[in-house]
């Protein structure tokens, strides 16, 4: 009899499927399958199961009025935010306006800080408090002062936060019109603006609608904006109801997992709309050889005038928040707590080292807290926090990568196959669920000894980190998939076939030939997602664990805690610092993307010899 021989890669690829299958069952049906359900599984008073307990709660109680609070944020979220969106690239990117680098900059600054750091920002400056509000309120003594609270103030900072992608994707479609289309209208005789709304709309309408729905899942699953201004939408309503119990309201739990099945069914009908756009396809009749777009001169005086003021005050409103957080950040604690700027005074202390704390007593007698006011990286929660997001960011945004590029690398070996769309299905299948609702299915699914994970509770103290890190993952999936897929049609197949044909192993060739192609773009995404997790707020304020507080939350708490009982005396300046971090952090991480990771090869080498020849200059000078 012949010896049967062990197949290696038959192995590791069984070993793969089966746990790509127990990840996806565990992690992403199973907890929502469970949330699903929970609705039904209702009891009443006399402690039957009544299906419809909760959607008759529903319809007879005041939970619509979250669901219609979020729809009119969204709703209203279009309209600013394409106004503002479309205005914003058309100012930098068509129209000739004095001062267009400067303003792009300001425009952009969103990308650098986002969440509950730019909530916290507009608080600082807008609230009842704030800087700009005092300033206002002694000019006009009869203005609301509270004007920042509620669905205006949510609104006012989603209008402005939420512009990122205009500036990012409608701006690459603006700069990729072909000019020979505008100018042949112009000869025509038509007038800057007629040119604008009958030739360069309609080739932005795709992007724009793309645009438009993105928008509108942003304002329906709203959370830190929400949540820090006082607006009740899903979000918020949901994370409450999840902390809540059944001694303090009736089946609070059934009512979130209700609330968070009608977000998802939102989410998953406005995705589908978008994907049947993107599929019909559109295309635009340009000439053979492209012109780049030349900006457009606004010949009439006045109209030109408008354009560039409306364009500083939006870049005014834009660069506010950060040029102030960014003064402040170096003020000592009096001058923040008056929200006055002392020039005169600057300190270090709200991002190194301590300080007393002194203040009087009822009596009037001086009394001294030693080291109460602290610094960023001398208080040891902010450090903690700094800590904890890093690790699991670095590892959650790792594992997606790893996961994809493995997936998509099958997916490619067995193109127009049934199982290759299958392991696509199930990597976007976290893009039809909003991230609340995946959270919210892990804390209550893992928050028993679940026999699927070896009889664990995975929201037991320590292991609710592993819990966020799974949610973060899951959730950074289709992302990773729709980017690492894209690089993948720059391998050109020969390269491979030539590598087999030399004898090389599928291993060797995928480590040699392909890894090396994607690497940038898997970068990339590593880089991204890291960004967007190390400031993430609303899946850990989910979690709401003591053991999984990230620096988003250590941040909003420190707001809120501070001076009550001596306790986070100077959190408004470590919250100002703690936003500038971010920002270099997050501008660190953008540049290495869009800077020098979107250069060619060329250019790479040509930079290698530039930085080569002046380190030679530099040893030679010495």
């Amino acid at each position: 009899m012949e010896s049967k021989t062990f197949d290696a890669g038959r192995a590791v690829k069984i070993f793969g499927f089966v746990l790509f299958a127990y990840l996806f069952l565990g992690f992403m049906v199973m907890p929502c399958l469970n949330t699903l359900t929970s609705i039904f599984r209702t009891r009443n008073a006399a402690g039957e199961i009544e299906p419809l307990a909760v959607i008759k709660f529903f319809l007879a109680g005041t939970m619509p009025l979250f669901v219609w609070n979020s729809l009119k944020l969204a709703v209203c979220l279009v309209i600013t935010v394409n106004i503002v969106g479309i205005s914003i690239v058309l100012l930098t990117e068509y129209f000739d306006i004095k001062g267009a680098n400067l303003l792009r900059a300001g425009y952009m600054t969103t990308l650098i800080y986002s969440g509950v750091a730019l909530v916290t920002g507009y608080q600082f400056l807008y609230d009842s408090n704030g800087m700009i509000t005092t300033w206002l309120s002694e000019i006009f003594p009869l203005m609301n002062k509270q004007w920042f609270s509620g669905f205006n103030a949510v609104l006012f900072t989603m209008t402005f936060a939420c512009t990122s992608n205009h500036a990012l994707f409608l701006r690459n479609a603006i700069r990729s019109i072909d000019y020979n289309t505008v100018e042949a209208a112009r000869n025509l005789g038509a007038s800057p603006f007629k040119v604008l709304f009958k030739v360069v709309m309609p080739t932005l309408l795709p992007t724009l609608f793309s645009l438009t729905v993105m928008i509108f899942i942003t304002g329906l699953c709203a959370m830190s904006a929400p949540t820090l201004l006082g607006y009740n939408s899903i979000n918020p309503e949901i994370v409450r109801l999840a902390g809540s119990s059944a001694a303090d309201e009736s089946f609070p739990q059934a009512r979130a997992a209700l609330l968070s099945v009608i977000l998802a069914a939102f989410t998953i009908i406005l995705l589908s709309v978008l994907n049947h756009y993107e599929r019909k396809g559109h295309y635009l009749s340009v000439s053979k050889t492209k012109a780049k777009l030349v900006k457009q001169k606004i010949q009439n005086k006045a109209w030109n005038i408008i354009a560039h003021a409306y364009a500083y005050i939006l870049f005014v409103i834009y660069m506010t928040p950060v040029v102030m957080i960014i003064l402040f950040s170096f003020q000592n604690y009096p001058a923040i707590r008056s929200k006055m700027l002392n020039f005169s005074d600057w300190t270090f202390v709200n991002y190194f080292g301590t300080q007393d704390y002194e203040y009087m007593t009822s009596r009037g007698r001086l009394r001294v807290r030693p080291d109460s006011i602290s610094g960023v990286f001398s208080n040891s929660d902010t450090v903690g926090g700094i800590r904890l997001s890093f690790i699991m960011s670095a590892i959650a945004a790792a594992l997606a990568c790893v996961i994809v590029v493995v997936a998509v690398s099958y997916i490619f070996k067995n193109k127009k196959k049934l199982r290759a769309l299958l392991t696509e299905s199930c990597l976007l299948f976290p893009w039809l669920l909003p991230t609340i609702l995946i959270c919210y299915s892990y804390r209550i699914f893992f928050n028993r000894e679940v026999w699927y994970v070896f009889g664990n509770n995975l929201y037991w103290r320590e292991n609710v980190r592993f819990l966020i890190i799974m949610a973060y993952t899951v959730t950074k999936l289709p992302f990773a998939l729709r980017m690492i897929k894209a690089a993948f049609y720059a391998i050109d197949d020969e390269l491979e076939e030539a590598a087999k044909n030399l004898g090389a192993s599928p291993v060797y060739t995928f480590f040699k030939v392909k890894l090396p192609i994607i690497l940038p773009s898997v970068l990339a995404v590593f880089a991204l997602n890291f960004n967007a997790l190390f400031t993430e707020y609303d899946m850990s304020a989910t979690f709401q664990s003591s053991y999984g507080k990230t620096y988003a939350m250590i941040i909003q708490n420190m707001t809120m805690e501070e001076g009550r009982e001596g306790y986070n005396i100077n959190a408004s300046g470590r919250r100002c610092a703690s936003t500038v971090f971010i920002m270099i952090v997050s501008g660190i991480i953008l540049y290495l993307v869009y800077g020098l990771g979107s250069r060619d090869l060329g250019e790479r080498l040509e930079s290698r010899i530039k930085w080569r020849r002046r380190f030679a200059r530099l040893v030679g000078k010495k």
